[in-house]
């Protein structure tokens, strides 16, 4: 088969102009050209395309052709497509090191494919990624140990500048195969110490006279999923993130209370305003918008909305 010639974007640029105003004479004021050299590229464009676009009435009138409406259409497609490889081509390369901090749930659920798209547009970027929880997470972004870091709603210091990206509720997950979340007192697994997740576990059930007691700890949220897998015990979630073995509990099945809302921040130190960290703080933030428009989630639904303000 015969490859096409390839449409000249000047061609089309002019044609797009004239089809706007509909007149040669105001449409060669607009490109900055004679209203004969654009004649010639109307000319020039329908000899290569073997379509009439454009009827021309008496004087300096026009108007589109069915093939001129249909290939309007498509010109500004082509010509955006066209500017934007100009103009991503035109900018300096963004380089550099960017050190961004998570917890786990959040660096196997939203992360691969964020770190993926972003690799694949600045490949001079390196990324180190560091998962802890968020309380550990926060004097690392202030020491400047990271650049910017995920981290539960509420761990930011007091009055800190952050990123809302996600608010949903968080939910009750217990094994499969087993009724961890029937056994009185409740056995709970949640992370160690201070952390957000297992004070709103705590505050919900004690707040519904539900005895429970914790049953096992761990400083990541994948190793509190482990004896709720195995049946030992039942955790607190986000919806989204759910590995084999695991499914989530209604609000109010069993007897367990609902969650409180939960939301996700962007958390950036002083050298956010790096262009390498702006730009993968602008690709987390879309990437949870696109998340939000794929899974057609609503505010206030247990599945969350995905958000930035």
């Amino acid at each position: 088969m015969r490859t096409p010639p390839a449409v000249d974007p000047d061609l089309l640029r002019a044609f797009v102009t004239v089809a706007e105003e509909l007149n040669f004479t105001r449409a060669a004021e607009r490109i900055g050209r004679t209203q004969s050299a654009v004649s010639m590229q109307i000319r020039k464009l329908e000899d290569m395309l073997g379509q009439r676009l454009l009827d021309r009435g008496r004087g300096e009138g026009v108007r589109l052709t069915a093939r001129g409406e249909y290939l309007l259409s498509r010109s500004y497609d082509l010509l955006s497509i066209n500017n934007e490889i100009w103009l991503r081509f035109q900018e300096p390369e963004i380089a550099g090191e960017i050190r961004l901090g998570t917890p786990d749930d959040h660096a196997l659920e939203v992360l691969p494919e964020i770190l993926r798209r972003f690799s694949e547009a600045h490949p001079a970027v390196q990324i180190s990624v560091t998962c802890a929880s968020s309380r550990n997470l926060v004097p690392m972004v202030l020491s400047g140990e990271l650049d910017l870091a995920l981290l539960s709603e509420g761990a930011e210091p007091e009055n800190a500048a952050v990123t809302l990206v996600w608010r949903g509720r968080l939910v009750w997950a217990t094994s499969i195969q087993h009724e961890p979340h029937l056994r009185d007192p409740l056995p709970i697994a949640v992370s160690n110490g201070k952390c957000v997740w297992r004070e709103m576990a705590v505050r919900s059930l004690e707040s519904v006279g539900r005895r429970y007691r914790i049953a096992y700890s761990s400083e990541s949220h994948v190793g509190n999923l482990v004896p709720v897998i195995a049946g030992l015990a039942v955790t607190l979630t986000v919806p989204g993130f759910l590995p084999g073995g695991v499914r989530l509990l209604a609000p109010g099945e069993f007897g367990l209370p609902e969650l409180p809302e939960y939301g996700i921040v962007l958390f950036k130190g002083e050298g956010g305003k790096r262009r390498a960290v702006e730009a993968l703080e602008g690709a987390i933030i879309e990437a949870f918008q696109e998340r939000a428009k794929i899974r057609g989630v609503m505010t206030g639904s247990n599945q969350g909305i995905w958000m930035a303000t």
